[in-house]
């Protein structure tokens, strides 16, 4: 139960529709309690009246308006239940909304380096499937909780009054159910957590299938995912089985308990009637309580599932819930770029892999600047790109932008005033014109705005193309576009926005050298006066750039602008050699 606290915040937040909850259960039971007590006096009654007959003038009557009480509290109770239902239902409901939000709002301060450890079917399950969970906890399981200690309390109350040696009798396997709950619900919580683990891990092969279905198709690897998929799904089922054993053996051991205490009350009763120290209704209305309570009791099993359902989804919940940020936002007033950069002595490690991205690496770039960035693969030049857009921090060495460390700059403002064109294309399952103004934060679409940024990102004519122009659905991460396409569906979001820092991070390399130079020129009429940043692996990209910095294992080995390079007659020159001989070859063919 430790991990349900964090649930206690949105029980005072939503303290009055508990408590009218309470109050609304606490009235149902008491009239579902009391109309028992009716039953008793009926029996007797009309034993009484058989006993002595024509001693009571008109024992119909009588027996109606007994009748007539007894409907009246049935009804009073449901009544009362229905209201429970929409109190503390509702605030289950309630809840769950603001848990997901919450868990949701977290994941978006989460950085970089958290999603890289963790599978997207993991953060989708514990969003859902354990939210969901806990609801059942904070809804349907408390409201049978209340409901059954107060049916226990009133119904314990009503027995003693009546006869305290057949209610001591009644109770007496009451013990013997106590002691098999502690020690099941252990088993449930453990056992419950293993469904969950490999529901998530069942989630995320899904997803990842889905994802990469061309892959999947292209590969023929369709029976191989179904057999993976079928021996997930296996082990799901052999361990929700295991679970589902453990309650259908505790549910039968429990009605066999409360099938002892109405042995108890039929043998114990029988005895007190004969000694004519309580009376046939006494008998009826213990038989009647015994009932009562044989569904609080129960349900006490599935409860108790419940709570250790939600306890341990609360617990995962909790994992992520508890995961702060490495990358913080330390300035709260507004920061304005005017694009400066510098970095001195950086070097970097990832994290998780260990490995070195850069190794003391240092270079400025003047506002209105352009910097290129090539290299092979590997040599870290999206490295460069993921620092300045801080989804990581260095691990020594310093940033500047505008003379400051990019740590002491507003977060928010960092990113806002900068368009990032990363390697790997992400477009969302929405139109071309939503993904375009993505990064706009006005609120509302320029359209204007929009076709002016396909222009310049020499995607327009394309767009044009299609059936429903600028409203066409790109589907899933942008499958139905080609690879150079969404390259420049990427580049019309980042420049829309006019940043003053504009960074590629090799995003021209699906789009033919007449394309890439029509982008290029573009952008420098775009970015004037502004800086800009572009990473490439093709000296076709970068040789206008005002500067050039050759990369190769996180170090700098050259830099100069284009002519200054190729009169050094390094490594810049063999890949520009090397790069113009295939494009010759490429030509012949």
């Amino acid at each position: 139960m430790r991990s349900l606290k964090h649930i206690n915040k949105y029980f005072y937040k939503y303290r009055w529709r508990l408590s009218l909850g309470v109050i609304f259960v606490s009235i149902s039971t008491l009239f579902g309690v009391y109309s028992v007590t009716y039953i008793g006096t009926a029996l007797d009654f009309v034993i009484h009246s058989l006993e002595t007959p024509g001693m009571i003038e008109d024992p119909y009557h009588e027996l109606v308006m007994l009748g007539l009480q007894i409907i009246g509290l049935a009804l009073l109770s449901g009544f009362f239940l229905f209201l429970t239902r929409q109190t503390i239902i509702v605030m289950s409901r309630l809840i769950e909304y603001d848990l997901k939000n919450e868990i949701y709002e977290h994941y978006q301060l989460l950085d970089t380096a958290f999603y890289k450890r963790n599978n997207t079917g993991d953060l989708m399950n514990r969003i859902s499937e354990d939210v969901g969970r806990v609801r059942m906890y904070i809804g349907p399981a408390i409201m049978y909780i209340v409901n059954t200690l107060i049916t226990f309390i009133l119904t314990i109350i009503v027995m003693l009054n009546t006869d305290v040696k057949l209610t001591v009798y009644v109770l007496l396997p009451l013990p013997l159910l106590a002691i098999s709950i502690y020690f099941v619900s252990d088993t449930i919580n453990k056992k419950s957590t293993k469904v969950q683990e490999k529901l998530s891990e069942i989630t995320t092969m899904t997803q990842e299938a889905f994802s990469g279905i061309r892959v999947l198709k292209a590969y023929g690897r369709e029976q191989q995912s179904f057999e993976e998929f079928d021996k997930q799904s296996g082990e799901y089922k052999k361990r929700t089985l295991g679970l589902v054993k453990i309650e259908s053996l505790f549910q039968p051991f429990m009605i066999g308990l409360i099938g002892l205490s109405t042995i108890f009350t039929v043998y114990i009763g029988g005895m007190e009637v004969i000694a004519g120290k309580i009376t046939f209704g006494s008998i009826a209305v213990f038989m009647v309580f015994v009932n009562r309570l044989t569904w609080p009791i129960a349900s006490l099993g599935w409860v108790t599932s419940l709570i250790q359902r939600a306890a341990a989804s609360q617990t995962r919940i909790n994992e992520f819930l508890r995961t702060e940020p490495e990358i913080k936002n330390t300035e709260p007033m507004p920061s304005e770029i005017k694009g400066n950069i510098e970095f001195r002595n950086v070097s970097f490690v990832y994290p998780d892999s260990g490995i070195h991205g850069l190794k003391d690496v240092s270079f400025t770039v003047k506002p209105g600047q352009s910097l290129a960035i090539i290299g092979k693969t590997g040599s870290g030049k999206s490295t460069i790109a993921s620092l300045l857009c801080r989804l990581y921090d260095t691990t020594s060495g310093e940033i500047l932008i505008d003379g400051k460390p990019i740590t002491q700059l507003n977060l928010a403002d960092l990113r806002q005033q900068t368009g990032y064109v990363p390697q790997e294309v992400f477009l969302f399952s929405d139109t071309i014109a939503n993904n375009i103004s993505f990064g706009v934060h006005s609120g509302t679409q320029d359209l204007s705005a929009v076709e002016n940024a396909a222009r310049n990102a020499a995607i327009y004519s394309n767009i044009i193309e299609f059936p429903d122009k600028f409203q066409t659905i790109v589907g899933e991460r942008g499958i139905t576009l080609s690879g150079g396409q969404k390259q420049r569906v990427s580049i019309a979001r980042a420049i829309i926005k006019e940043p003053r820092l504009l960074i590629f991070d090799d995003c021209l390399s699906a789009v033919d050298t007449e394309t890439e130079e029509e982008i290029l020129n573009n952008l420098k009429r775009i970015m004037k006066g502004k800086t800009s940043l572009i990473i490439s692996h093709r000296v076709s990209s970068v040789k206008n750039a005002d500067a050039i910095i050759v990369l190769e294992g996180g170090e700098i080995i050259e830099q100069g602008n284009h002519r200054e390079l190729l009169e050094k007659q390094g490594s810049y020159f063999n890949l520009y050699n090397m790069q113009l001989l295939e494009g010759e070859q490429g030509e012949k063919v």
